[in-house]
């Protein structure tokens, strides 16, 4: 009933769009539509769709596309479409009209990830002798990759022709863009470098720089050098977002392998980016600063993002973001506020993120009166609307309400909750938090240094213990033993 009710609404809302179609918008496609998305087994559907043949006038093509391009829109089971198709096909069997419905066809259930129904409408593309668009192998291609098929879309590929469907430069792309998209760039150059040749085609920027994503995603950084060495050679000048991909797949294998080697493999980077006329954005520099942050070098953080300036490169609010989350990580807070401090001073305007997420690590270390100065300071900015901050606020007010209850600071607590109210804000957690006979209130674990003490005692006594014991068990074999 709520596909039923939803084909019908999109239908009514949509006749400017289809006005030309003399079948849109009338009770025969609204008839079909309902039919086809409705429940029931596949036999009674199609017993449905021949009782409802006997009132309309004609199925042509046309009409097909425009039942399954409404009813693809819903949950409806792609095996209910697959036999709408095949039925539709039987009505009218008007063999030239149906190759465009057909490609439709098969773009349809190749969204909806029906592997096994494409299978069957290719075969009987191929048996039938029709031909399949560029743009039905482009949406197959993409599927078939994205569901682990990547031997399937080559094959593909390389039989083509017996699908009447040109091998061109756009079915080349199709194919390269899925393999690369998902780190098959092996593949991606094999089927790159072969067909290139075969079929004459000129060095393609574009298709050079997807290849080196490929091999980024991949994690290959030598094969990810060599193609970027490969571009400069043919006279391709690598752009920023191949400079950043390159910088990623080497932060990546860095933080793995050589977390030292963080800042001096990205200096050469930066330094060959300038050379090239692609100076470093914030972005580049960000990409570092993040796996910097995951493998807390804090002092190395601090000094790129001082050098920035030095650079050339004014750090964004992202950049300063990442820095003072590690700080604040680590413990660092006087570090951290100093820097919120230079920030503004420089006149960087954060989004609500940047709030959000210092306000929640916070509270995620227990630092709830350092997430109170920093709410505070938040309302004092301006620059968001007024939904945009009742948003933000909200969020705010979520997090720091239950760590502040559940810490037993129920005071502050209801303030900031009729403070909420006060200006109209929405909170989404609950007012028996306020209540200290509902709340449970956790208490704080013992400090570092007492642990370590303690454990320094069990230690000593485990020691003292041992000693003891093997003084004995030596007294005991003096005495066992002969004179």
């Amino acid at each position: 009933m709520l596909r039923s009710k939803f084909i019908t609404r999109f239908l009514s809302s949509s006749h400017g769009s289809f006005e030309k179609n003399p079948f849109a918008c009338n009770a025969e496609s609204e008839k079909l539509c309902e039919i086809v998305s409705g429940l029931g087994s596949l036999d009674g559907m199609e017993a449905s769709l021949d009782k409802c043949f006997k009132t309309v006038t004609t199925i042509t093509p046309p009409l097909v596309k425009m039942v399954l391009s409404m009813v693809s829109k819903t949950e409806t089971p792609s095996r209910r479409l697959l036999r709408f198709f095949t039925w539709a096909q039987q009505k009218n069997c008007n063999f030239g009209e149906w190759d465009d419905a057909f490609n439709h066809t098969i773009r349809v259930l190749a969204q909806k990830k029906d592997l096994l129904a494409v299978n069957i409408l290719l075969s009987e593309l191929q048996k039938e002798h029709r031909q399949m668009e560029t743009e039905t192998f482009c949406c197959l291609a993409d599927t078939l990759v994205k569901v682990g098929r990547e031997d399937d879309a080559v094959g593909i590929f390389k039989n083509l022709h017996k699908f009447k469907c040109p091998q061109d430069f756009i079915s080349l792309s199709a194919i390269v863009h899925a393999l690369c998209s998902k780190g098959h760039a092996r593949k991606a150059q094999g089927i790159l470098w072969h067909h290139r040749h075969k079929l004459s085609l000129p060095v393609e920027p574009s298709l050079h720089g997807v290849l080196l994503h490929g091999w980024c995603i991949h994690g290959n950084v030598n094969e990810a050098r060599a193609t970027l060495e490969d571009m400069k050679s043919l006279g391709i000048f690598p752009g920023l977002s191949s400079y950043n991909a390159f910088l990623r797949c080497l932060c990546t294998r860095n933080l793995k392998y050589n977390p030292s080697a963080l800042v001096s493999d990205a200096n050469v980077v930066f330094a060959e980016m300038s050379s090239s006329g692609v100076p470093p954005t914030p972005v580049s520099f960000n990409i570092l600063l993040s796996s910097l942050g995951t493998v807390r070098r804090v002092k190395e953080a601090c000094r790129i993002l001082s050098s920035m300036q030095e650079m050339g490169c004014s750090p964004d609010w992202m950049s300063y973001f990442l820095v003072i989350r590690v700080l604040f990580l680590t413990g660092r807070l006087g570090k951290g506020n100093m820097i919120v401090d230079k920030m503004f001073e420089r006149g960087v305007t954060p989004e609500a993120r940047f709030y959000h997420g210092l306000i929640s690590l916070l509270c995620g270390i227990d630092k709830v009166n350092h997430a109170l100065d920093l709410f505070e300071r938040m309302k004092t900015e301006n620059h968001l609307d007024l939904e945009a901050r009742n948003h933000l606020y909200g969020k705010v007010y979520d997090l720091l309400i239950p760590k502040l209850c559940r810490s037993g600071n129920f005071e502050k607590g209801q303030q900031l909750w009729n403070e909420a109210v006060e200006n109209g804000i929405a909170i989404q957690c609950s007012s028996d938090l306020l209540d200290p006979t509902k709340t449970e209130v956790f208490k704080p674990l013992k400090e570092y240094s007492s642990l370590k003490e303690s454990k320094r005692s069990v230690q000593t006594e485990n020691k003292c213990i041992s000693k003891m014991k093997s003084k004995s068990i030596k007294k005991k074999w003096k005495k066992a033993s002969p004179p």
